[in-house]
């Protein structure tokens, strides 16, 4: 989620005109590192090629074990047989854990998650710019990974104030950043040797009014990405394309799509916002996915599975049973959209308002949350390798 959801009216809290006096403030600064980095120099200054220097040594192989039989077993690209994986992005904790955010996280709901989902810019510096840190890795022992790699340096930390720069996709189809950003990643996720899933640049339909580039461009960028990875060997990643779902911007969609040889997943990322959007539409979970869902079905791929990359709801806080039944009602009506393998919940708020809390940090949607959770069909096999 990155401030770019159209769903249904006007835009949400921290959408493109809610961060434009921000970016406009930092302008100065973000071309000067911008120029910096496209001349080799600033952001990936001072980086150490020298494999035991702090934090840049390469992760340690995490496969282990064999892969889990029987009828339940997952498929080579993770596709569950029975029931969907069960996941989460948590933001890093108050001391910088990610870890830490995580096993508090699972404390609260009463459950280990399946899938982590966290993600990075291209800064290629250790905060965020270095994919499988040492928290991932060892999150990663026994769940999986899903990393968010974005063709973009961010202007705070963890991206904290949703502003960054874009490296925009013509240049990476070009390869420009190989060699610089690109291939060092690769190697970490080829060394790791687990397979991971990757997801270039989310909510890609979004990004085109932020400058990122046409459609073609992603196209390319997104393929150059995905033969990169081949040609250096990391062949442990699985794919996935995920746009914002937005029904407004269908042709764009569309249009984005690299090839199914390309992409082993389709992914979305729906909400319902009910008033941080500034309406009164209470959208129920079926409600607020399904369509979304009908539309990639119909139009982009019918054999691919389907991740829910990023759902959640707003709180009614006239009714705070309604959201706690919201997440109850997600075992029964996922069973409707049969493709939907994987469900990821999105659980950092994306403004200071009540009305935007898509969290389940306590409270009703806790409640709810943590009793779907408990469904069989979220228990599956998780694989060590």
């Amino acid at each position: 989620m990155r401030g770019r959801h159209r769903e249904h009216g006007p835009p949400p809290p921290r959408g493109v005109a809610e961060r434009g006096a921000a970016k406009r403030a930092r302008t100065a600064v973000v071309l000067v590192a911008l120029a910096a980095l496209l001349a080799g120099l600033g952001l990936w200054a001072g980086r150490s090629e020298e494999p035991d220097a702090s934090g840049d040594a390469l992760p340690d192989n995490a496969a282990s074990g064999e892969p889990p039989s029987g009828p339940c077993a997952p498929d080579d690209t993770l596709v569950p047989a029975c029931g969907a994986w069960w996941g989460a992005y948590v933001p890093y904790a108050g001391n910088g854990s990610l870890k830490d955010a995580v096993l508090g996280f699972e404390k609260r709901i009463g459950r280990k998650l399946d899938l982590v989902y966290n993600y990075h810019d291209m800064s290629g510096t250790e905060l965020d710019g270095r994919l499988l840190t040492p928290d991932e890795q060892e999150l990663g022992r026994d769940r999986l990974l899903m990393l968010a790699w974005e063709s973009t340096v961010w202007t705070e930390p963890h991206h904290e104030d949703w502003t960054e720069t874009q490296l925009g996709w013509k240049n990476i189809a070009s390869g420009t950043y190989d060699e610089e950003i690109l291939d060092p990643q690769i190697r970490r996720i080829r060394a790791y040797g687990k397979r991971v899933f990757v997801s270039f640049d989310q909510e890609a339909d979004a990004r085109i009014k932020e400058g990122a580039g046409t459609p073609e461009e992603f196209v390319a960028a997104y393929r150059h990405l995905h033969d990169r990875f081949r040609e250096l060997g990391a062949d442990n990643v699985v794919w996935v394309w995920t746009v914002s779902g937005y029904l407004g911007s269908a042709a764009e969609m569309k249009a984005l799509y690299p090839g199914d040889r390309y992409v082993d997943w389709i992914a979305m990322d729906q909400y319902n916002y009910y008033r941080c959007h500034d309406t009164t539409d209470w959208k129920d979970f079926l409600r607020s996915q399904q369509p979304s869902y009908e539309w990639l079905r119909a139009n982009v791929s019918d054999d691919k599975p389907v991740m829910l990359a990023e759902f959640a709801t707003a709180p009614d806080a006239d009714d705070p049973a309604r959201q706690r039944d919201w997440y109850t009602r997600i075992p029964t009506d996922v069973k409707k959209l049969p493709a939907v393998k994987a469900l990821v919940h999105w659980n950092r708020p994306p403004s200071e308002e009540p009305a935007c809390d898509l969290t389940v940090n306590d409270g009703p949607g806790l409640d709810g949350y943590r009793e779907a959770g408990r469904n069989g069909y979220f228990h599956q096999p998780v694989p060590s390798r």
